[in-house]
């Protein structure tokens, strides 16, 4: 990655749960959505459902934003715009099991099991950031 990361945001790039990623309809229209994120220190993982609004916006747009939400008081900015884009391969074993290990709970909440969610959820989708704006917490 281009940027450099300071030693709280790269705690909270492997404890935050939620990440918003923004993409941009065909109409110039951009579209936030929260995701499941793994990052493994050059790109974001995010897996989706193959027919997916986020999908199709990419194939239009490949600039996308992907955000923390931020403290209370509008503190702990945390701000990543990149390219996105599908991976063809199957993320390696280890960042799925990393993947599983972080979000098991919500998986189960979800009333999925991981081999369900790898089934809804199969396409690789991948953000390799640029740049970062930050805050500090």
């Amino acid at each position: 990655m281009a940027v450099e990361l300071d030693a709280a945001l790269a705690q909270r790039l492997q404890t935050e749960q939620i990440a918003w990623i923004t993409t941009v309809r065909a109409d110039g229209t951009p579209v936030p959505t929260p995701v499941w994120f793994y990052w493994n220190g050059e790109t974001f993982l995010i897996y989706t459902q193959p027919e997916s609004h986020k999908l199709r916006n990419l194939a239009q747009h490949d600039t996308v934003t992907l955000n923390f939400n931020t403290d209370s008081y509008g503190g702990s900015v945390a701000v990543f715009t990149g390219k996105g884009y599908v991976d063809d391969q199957p993320a390696p074993a280890v960042e799925w099991e990393a993947y599983l290990e972080k979000y098991t709970e919500g998986i189960k909440m979800l009333g999925m099991s991981h081999e369900e969610m790898a089934q809804r959820y199969s396409t690789v989708l991948r953000v390799r950031p640029e740049r970062v704006r930050a805050m500090p917490q």
